[in-house]
């Protein structure tokens, strides 16, 4: 949806602080020559590569009214505030926004596009892009995708949130970069934002959410080396119904497993255990394969997410389960996808 040359202003309110804005912050690590301006009221002024770490120069403002400055075209909402709405002070700012031209990214579950204080106010060629929607015309899956000549990597967690998308994305600029075929495939809003589309999978009834992946890779067509499928949560997460759809519906041919270093148990939910990697390997690969009603798939790589240790610690962790596993492991958020790319041609 987003164009080249669109300059976005990334909602991201109390979200380089307090409460990480995870979609805001991706789509400024993954556009950064898009991105305008930052709102967050609470860090208005501040260095942005400083709060962060990531090395983006962007200035930081407290409104909207005051990145209008910045002369946007979009406004990106980055953040996810409980509930999945907009507090009525933040919705102020999608107020300005459209009020004054700029069209909007909306990935929240509340579909503005049909509130009537913002019909009122939009103009023509004015865009409201609500994410979270269910594609039309969607069937059953019926495992079409594994008739694709291209290979079909998927990323798959020992929990939610542990960095699946940023391991396709580090993935796909480093094919990319080898001069191969490659395209990112978006399943959740974040990823769809950067990518310019894809399929909103938790906005998909269960029953279409596996057809719905198969019509998303299948459309990605052929005529590429390597398709790369955003991974949404996690077979050990006893919430997560979203892995087994992309699984069954991609087909992949390559699995990529993405952890995050140290974590020994599920995140809130401190009863339920991460396995061992290596039993954690060998789960997903039976499950992906279903007793041979599918081909045999593997997981050729760990995807480590050691964003919170040092480097010494990290080189550390990456030794270990490369021990543990037997598979290449690294980083590819702090080391680049080489090694792992090395693993899928």
């Amino acid at each position: 949806m987003f164009t080249p040359t669109n300059r976005i202003a990334v909602l991201l309110h109390d979200g380089l602080r307090a409460n990480p804005g995870k979609t805001g912050l991706a789509l400024i690590r993954y556009r950064p020559e898009q991105i305008a301006v930052v709102i967050d009221q609470m860090s208005s002024g501040e260095n942005f590569a400083q709060l962060t770490g990531i090395d983006v120069e962007v200035p930081i403002v407290a409104s909207m009214a005051d990145a209008l400055i910045y002369q946007p075209d979009w406004l990106a909402i980055g953040i996810a505030p409980s509930g999945g709405s907009l507090p009525d002070a933040w919705f102020e700012d999608v107020r300005v926004a459209v009020e004054s031209g700029v069209s909007i990214a909306n990935g929240l579950h509340t579909q503005m596009a049909e509130l009537p204080q913002l019909q009122t106010m939009r103009q023509p060629g004015q865009i409201i892009w609500d994410i979270r929607q269910e594609p039309l015309g969607l069937h059953i899956g019926t495992g079409a995708a594994r008739q694709l000549r291209a290979k079909r990597v998927l990323a798959v967690g020992t929990d939610m949130n542990v960095g699946k998308m940023s391991a396709c994305l580090e993935l796909y600029r480093s094919a990319q970069a080898q001069g191969l075929r490659a395209k990112f495939l978006g399943t959740g809003q974040a990823g769809i934002m950067i990518a310019g589309g894809g399929i909103p999978l938790d906005a998909v009834r269960v029953d279409f959410a596996a057809g719905a992946v198969e019509q998303l890779v299948i459309q990605a067509g052929d005529d590429v080396d390597l398709l790369f499928v955003e991974g949404q949560g996690s077979l050990l997460h006893p919430g997560s119904t979203a892995t087994l759809p992309l699984i069954r519906g991609g087909q992949p041919t390559h699995l990529i497993l993405v952890h995050r270093a140290g974590q020994t148990t599920v995140r809130h939910l401190p009863h339920v255990p991460i396995p061992p990697l290596a039993q954690v390997v060998q789960l997903y690969e039976a499950v992906a394969q279903a007793g041979g009603a599918f081909a045999p798939v593997k997981v050729v790589g760990i995807a480590l997410n050691t964003g919170h240790l040092d480097p010494v610690a990290a080189d550390q962790a990456i030794a270990a389960v490369n021990a543990e596993t037997g598979l290449p492991c690294t980083d590819v958020v702090r080391y680049g996808g080489d090694l792992l790319i090395g693993a899928l041609t």
